[in-house]
This record gives C-alpha cells, structure tokens and sequence, in this order.
C-alpha cells in the first residue's frame, strides 16, 4: 500500500489500522505508526486504533491519542470516541479524566446521543458518583433499559440497596419492562437489606412475568436466600439447577458455613465435580471465618497437594490463619511464597502482611512490610498501629495514629481500639480520655462496647473505679460482659470489694457459667477475710456444675501447629514431652540451688 501509495487514500487506510488494531492478532504499535505518518486520518482510523487501546492490556494509550488528536487539525473526536473513553475512564476509575472528557461531550452536545447517554452514566457509577449520575439521569432527555440497569447496579455495587430499590421502583411506576440484569441488581439489593419477604415477591416477580432464568439471575437467587438466613429455599433453587457453576457451589458452601453448618459446607465442597481455586478459597476462608485455623492450613496444604496454584485470596485467607494461630514460621513461608511467585504486595495483601507479623510478635518485619508498601489506607494504618499497641509500643502508636491524620486519613472504629488500648499499656488516663472524646466530636464516630471496655480498663487499672463505673451507667447500650469484665478484674487489682461484688453480679447475670467470675470473687473475699462468703462461693459454683476451665496452648514446631490443654495426653509425643518438661524442671532445680 505504501509503494503504491493506497495508503494515502483514506478509506484504504482506515480499513488496514482498523483490521490491525481490532483484530485478535492486533499490533497497536503498528497502527500508532501508520496513524503517525498519515497526513490526516479520519475520525474512523483514530476510532479504530483508540478502540483497540481501550481493548488491551494498556487502555491508558487510548486517552494518551486522545490528547494527540485533539491537536491534530481537520479531525474532531465524535461520539464514538467519546465512548471508548469513557469506558477507560470507568474500568480505570479515571474520575479527573471522566470529568474533563463529560465537559467536552456536553459543550458538543452529544449526551443527547443514546448510546453515549448511556456511557456517562456507567461511568460516572463506575467512578463513585453516584448522586451525579443519578443527577444526569433525572435531567436526560433521552434513557433506556441500559440507563436504568446501570443506574440500579451501580448503587447495588456500592452497597446502597435502598437507593437501589427505589430506583427499580420508580422504574416500574413508569412501565419500563425489566430485563435480567435488572432483576439480578434487584435480587443483589434485598441480599444486602437481608430482607426475605422482598426477595421472595422479587422471585415470584421472575417467575410470573417469564424472564429468561440465566444462570446468573439463578445465582443471584440462590446467594439473596442464604444471606437472608433461608438455606432451604436457597438448597430448592440450587437442586434445580440443571447447570451449576464454580459461584453456584461457592454461594452455598460459604452459606452454609456462615449458617455454622461447617460439615454440610464441606460435604458440598467434597461433592463439587470440578474444584478451581475459587472453589479452595471458599472452603479455606470459610474455616478461618469460624476461627478453625489449624483445620483452615490443613485445607490449604490440601490443596498444594492436589496441584492446585494459590492465588492472592488464598494468601489473604493463610495469613488470617497465620495470625489467629500465632503461626509465624508459616506466616513467613507464606510471605515467601508471595515474593516467589511475584504476587503485587497491593494494600489488601500488605496489610494482611502486616496483622500477621504484628500478632506473631515480629513488630520489626511489620514496620518493614509496612515501609515497604507502595500504597497504604486506613486499614494498613490501623493494622501497624494496632500491632504497636499490643506489644506496648506506646509513643510508636499514637506516632502513627498522629501521621495517618495528618496526611488526611480518616480513622475507624477500630484505629480508636488501638490508640485506647496503647493509653492502657501506658497509662496514659488523660490521653485516653481525649481520643475516647474525639471519636464523637472530632470523627463523629459512635463508642461502641469494645471502646467503653478499652477505657473502664484504662481508668480501672488507675485506680479509678468510681468514674470507670459512672462511665458504664453512660453507655447508651446495654454494657456487656467484657465492659463488666474490665471493672471486675480492676477490682480485683485493687482490692475493691464494693464495686467488685456489683460488677460480680452483673457479669454473673450475663453468663453464671463462667468459673473465672467465681474463682476470682472468692479469692477477694478470702484477701478480705470474708471466709464464709468465699466458701459460699464456691459452694454457689458447684450447686450450678460450673468446672473450672482448662487452660490450653499451642506451639508451632517446625511449621506445625500443636494445642495443649492442662494435663493433655491425647498428643501421639506426649510421654517424650513430659519427659523434656521433668528434665527442664529439674535443670531450674540445679541453676537455683
């Protein structure tokens, strides 16, 4: 073409960038190239190869000749390029793009064009505008199905099901016939609002008006009964279906274990024809999820043996194990793995990382992890400053609680639990006394029981217990047994039998089976020398077959976890073990005589 010169023919051209740029065997830079060196290519050749951008690995190039051919004479952007970039600009959450690329569709007028009508508002949803989208949605003159659909899904996928409903609402007042994927947002909305009468006159809705039940909208169905409590109608929807997909058996293995049914879940995990890594990621979470993390690591070298490759989810569930357990010779492995097999240490991960380490009792790789990443949030921070604060890294934590407000990020309810507890460890009554303050006034933030028990311990360990028991008749909701609990053991510090015997009967009204309760207010009976009282105590606990609970533990030995109760013999070593404790005991005889 280019000895002939039929490149320079416009139409011929358009049609080489084009097989080049849209084709599976694309080569964009070849078509860049081409563009380059054509006099002046139409707006088709400059669709064709932007299109071809926003199709590949790197949909940035598009909004990059964007840029190029605005400045390229005899050649303006239509409404097709428009919508390519808009696309980019919603998968890449572009907000400042998507912005200044809306100007200039509206200064041309082409929103009134429906199919770009419909690109502004996916993404303007896809960006986290919902009020403006739905804004531009009211004023359009023109909207369809799609315009609703994306309206409706993109409240559901920020979590938003109310607005969600009202939209689907408003949408059958106006007599516009939902579709499928309609009904899928809908189905979605009363899974989040856990509301089972909506979503079973939403299934009668499907079934009466005969939409098409793609597998889906079935999905969705099954998913909308497990979270709203109905395994049953979920189990009837799933034995119905004549093909059931990875998500189909994920839906209900994870039901069932949130529902606590841990052996159905893994019945049906068992039964699955075909296990992908989605599938092992769901048994896996959901064991972590019921706290059975040394069953969670068996699952997952399960699946190492079967050949299956982890992927990040996998990670995020080992190392959730890792840290419940204390696990920190696997947590590493597992930290090496990542690096091995080169997974981006992304914010999920690298916080995940950082809880980990922090629990394991590694604070010096937590810092690194946490230096080392490239992107943090607030959840990255909380987790550094609520490892700090366990290990009584007092002036390190509320350093850090410090730095994350500084640069502008907004703390939770959970950064408040780490901050007040760094003031426990320090003793720090009055820097408590302010954060616990500022949660409301500062963040608008609501103490919640773990917050009032955080600070009653705080002031209980000062010796404060006459304003720590004022605090507990503040609380606007019931006080429960770990507020009381902080009191009790704060009596029992300093010996305080008056408001001990109060909080006693509180936490004894909430669970009298607990045996530390009475263990602990006979002994401070017995420091005050009320014998009777400590006896009828005890008395009390074995009229009620309260036993006292064995304490237990776990050592990790070359990356297995073992657990121990007091005077465990169920261990295949256990004689071996004795053994070596007899002979450590007699080796302390020998060091201290």
């Amino acid at each position: 073409m280019i000895l002939t010169g039929l490149i320079l023919d416009g139409f011929a051209s358009s049609r080489l960038i084009s097989f080049c740029a849209l084709t599976e065997s694309r080569n964009l830079d070849y078509c860049i190239i081409i563009l380059n060196n054509l006099q002046n290519p139409n707006v088709f050749s400059w669709n064709a190869v932007i299109r071809g951008c926003v199709e590949s690995e790197d949909p940035q190039k598009g909004l990059v000749l964007y840029k190029r051919m605005l400045t390229r004479a005899g050649c303006r952007p239509d409404n097709y390029t428009y919508s390519f970039l808009f696309k980019v600009c919603a998968n890449l959450v572009l907000s400042y793009m998507g912005f200044e690329i809306l100007g200039q569709v509206l200064k041309m007028g082409f929103d009134k064009d429906m199919y770009l009508f419909n690109g502004i508002i996916h993404m303007l949803v896809s960006i986290g505008e919902l009020g403006l989208a739905h804004k531009v949605f009211d004023d359009g003159c023109v909207r369809d199905l799609v315009s609703w659909n994306s309206l409706i899904n993109g409240y559901v996928r920020r979590r938003q099901a109310r607005e969600a409903m009202g939209i689907y609402q408003k949408m059958i007042t106006e007599q516009v016939k939902p579709d499928e994927v309609t009904m899928i947002g809908v189905v979605s909305a009363c899974a989040q609002l856990e509301s089972l009468e909506l979503g079973r006159e939403t299934h009668r809705y499907i079934e009466e008006s005969g939409l098409n039940l793609k597998i889906s909208l079935v999905n969705a169905l099954m998913d909308m009964y497990v979270k709203c409590g109905d395994l049953e109608a979920g189990k009837v929807v799933f034995d119905n279906m004549r093909k059931k997909t990875v998500v189909s058996w994920t839906t209900m293995i994870v039901g069932h274990a949130k529902n606590g049914l841990l052996d159905m879940a893994w019945k049906l995990f068992h039964d699955m024809p075909e296990k992908n890594v989605v599938a092992w990621n769901a048994i896996i979470g959901s064991y972590v999820q019921a706290n059975l993390s040394l069953e969670a690591l068996e699952l997952f070298r399960e699946m190492q043996l079967s050949n299956m490759k982890p992927d990040k989810v996998t990670m995020l569930h080992c190392l959730s194990a890792c840290s419940q357990l204390g696990a920190l010779d696997t947590g590493i492995w597992t930290h090496n793995y990542i690096k091995k097999h080169n997974l981006s240490l992304d914010v999920a991960l690298g916080t995940a990382l950082i809880d980990m380490y922090a629990k394991c009792g590694n604070m010096t790789k937590a810092l690194q992890v946490f230096n080392e990443m490239p992107r943090r949030n607030s959840m990255t921070w909380t987790a550094i400053i609520g490892g700090l604060s366990l290990y009584g890294n007092v002036n390190d934590a509320i350093f850090y609680f410090s730095k994350m407000i500084d640069i502008g990020l907004m703390p939770d309810e959970i950064t408040f639990l780490g901050v007040l507890a760094a003031c426990c460890h320090g003793g720090l009554v009055e820097e408590g006394r302010k954060y616990f303050d500022q949660m409301k006034s500062r963040f608008n933030l609501s103490p919640q029981p773990k917050h009032y028990s955080c600070m009653v311990n705080l002031l209980g360990r000062a010796g404060l217990l006459e304003e720590a028991e004022e605090l507990i008749k503040t609380m606007p909701m019931e006080a429960d047994a770990m507020v009381w609990g902080a009191l009790f053991f704060a009596c029992g510090i300093h010996r305080n039998l008056v408001i001990g015997e109060r909080a006693a009967s509180k936490l004894l009204e909430l669970d009298p089976h607990d045996s530390g309760i009475y263990v602990l207010l006979a002994n401070m009976y017995k420091e005050a020398g009320k014998w009777e009282d400590a006896h009828n105590i005890r008395k009390m606990m074995n009229e009620r077959g309260v036993e006292k609970t064995p304490g237990s533990s776990s050592i990790e030995v070359n990356g297995i976890i073992n657990e121990f109760i007091v005077r465990d013999k169920s261990h295949p070593q256990s004689e071996q073990i004795y053994e070596c404790f007899n002979l450590i005991n007699k080796t302390i005889g020998v060091c201290y005589v």
